[in-house]
């Protein structure tokens, strides 16, 4: 990605959903191109999940900011390959902690591509509360305040909390 003023503004836009994170940390902000002399951007993106409501607010805050940066822009979806959450940044992943929000492990495929059938897993599936630290926490709901986050209980702490799905 290019460094310039108008690509870091572009890789700060917070995710609408989720807006301590970023969407670079995020990693569905793909690539961002800019052209000086054309005084152009590009800006590649990667929705979390088809259908994701997120991409079009995404998308024209990074209109938006091109044009404050006196640029003029275009984005691009791109789908293939899909995103992973193997794709999110350490600082993402620490964002979403701080927040509140227990971060998705590794996913099953590492971030490439599949290669086949899904492999079953006979083992329980752990997350750490981000409020205690305590391993001991219990799904309430697969489905959390979006489709990409799962809804926990800490059974120590008590508290609830959201689980980012591994994808």
């Amino acid at each position: 990605m290019s460094r310039t003023t108008v690509a870091e503004a572009i890789s700060r836009i917070p995710d609408p959903e989720i807006p301590v994170i970023s969407i670079a940390d995020l990693g569905i902000l793909r690539d961002v191109s800019v052209d000086e002399d054309a005084r152009t951007v590009v800006a590649t993106i990667t929705p979390t999940y088809s259908g994701c409501p997120a991409m079009e607010a995404i998308a024209d805050r990074i209109r938006w900011e091109a044009d404050a940066h006196g640029y003029r822009s275009e984005v691009v979806t791109q789908l293939s390959p899909a995103w992973t959450t193997d794709w999110m940044t350490a600082a993402g992943r620490e964002a979403l902690a701080r927040f509140g929000i227990a971060p998705p492990g590794p996913s099953a495929e590492g971030g490439g591509p599949s290669r086949g059938p899904v492999s079953v897993q006979l083992q329980r599936h752990v997350v750490a509360c981000p409020h205690c630290g305590s391993d001991d926490t219990t799904e309430i709901a697969h489905f959390g305040s979006t489709a990409c986050k799962a809804l926990r209980r800490c059974d120590a702490c008590r508290e609830p909390f959201d689980e980012f799905k591994a994808i």
